[in-house]
């Protein structure tokens, strides 16, 4: 491995972890003033930048897969980074990681008493997963039993984070954004909240074990280092109200759903 980028998927200023591998980028900046010389902007050669508030990260990950060249490409956020030995992990770790294996993944998160499946529906909108399926029966049926496999699992890597080869990259992007365009054409979301509507980001981060499930993808797992608070009484409080058939409450009190991907 030549060369590894992994891209910091942003929307504001932030601290930035050190090391040549490390790339800001703002996502979601079509339209949007610079962040700075420092960040590079999702908008800039062939992107879907003004597709960010339903598709988040994605518009970063979108960038990267058609304007870097690396030989291993990577996707955090501004607020969670992959942890190594002593912090924020490195390039020499990554590398000494992708050795081992073609894919680096964060810990799965185990909802223990929830598939993968009853979670998504009790915080989003079953409809998503629905349209979802259909769509990988009509283009891919090859990975049905993957995402039904995934469903009905207790546990899942979140967050959109990872770092893989080039090769796999190639295969995995050219495969999910077939599958989300057309999930894309087909949902109604005009009705969503601002919040439901990052859908695609949701949906993108079960599709990533569907993929590696399909595809029997040898990966290794990091803990993830978060920089802010993960409110964890709210969180707790929102599983039990949406196991007895509540929303979650919001910063001002308002019924919402879910929990969110990163960078927005």
């Amino acid at each position: 491995m030549s060369e590894l980028r992994i891209i910091v998927a942003t929307h504001k200023p932030y601290r930035m972890p050190e090391g040549s591998c490390y790339l800001p980028l703002q996502v979601g900046a079509f339209g949007k003033p610079s962040l700075g010389p420092e960040y590079r902007r999702d908008d800039e050669g062939e992107n879907i930048s003004a597709r960010n508030s339903s598709w988040c990260e994605l518009t970063g990950l979108y960038w990267a897969w058609k304007n870097l060249r690396a030989d291993a490409l990577g996707l955090v956020h501004y607020r969670r980074l992959f942890r190594g030995a002593k912090g924020v992990a490195t390039e020499a770790e990554f590398a000494a990681l992708l050795h081992q294996a073609d894919l680096i993944l964060p810990r799965p998160r185990n909802y223990f008493i929830e598939t993968t499946r009853s979670q998504y529906v009790h915080a989003h909108h079953a409809e998503d997963l629905d349209a979802t399926r259909a769509v990988i029966d009509a283009r891919c049926p090859d990975y049905l039993a993957a995402f039904d496999r995934v469903m009905a699992s207790t546990r899942g890597h979140r967050f959109n984070m990872f770092v893989m080869t080039r090769p796999l990259l190639d295969g995995y992007c050219t495969w999910l954004f077939d599958v989300l365009f057309e999930v894309e054409r087909r949902l109604d979301i005009s009705s969503y909240s601002a919040y439901d509507a990052r859908v695609f980001g949701f949906l993108a981060e079960r599709l990533l074990d569907v993929w590696v499930v399909r595809n029997g993808i040898r990966h290794l797992e990091l803990p993830v280092l978060h920089l802010e608070s993960q409110h964890w009484p709210r969180k707790i409080a929102a599983f039990i109200m949406r196991k007895l058939g509540g929303g979650r409450c919001g910063k001002a009190g308002a019924w919402v759903k879910g929990e969110g991907t990163s960078a927005g």
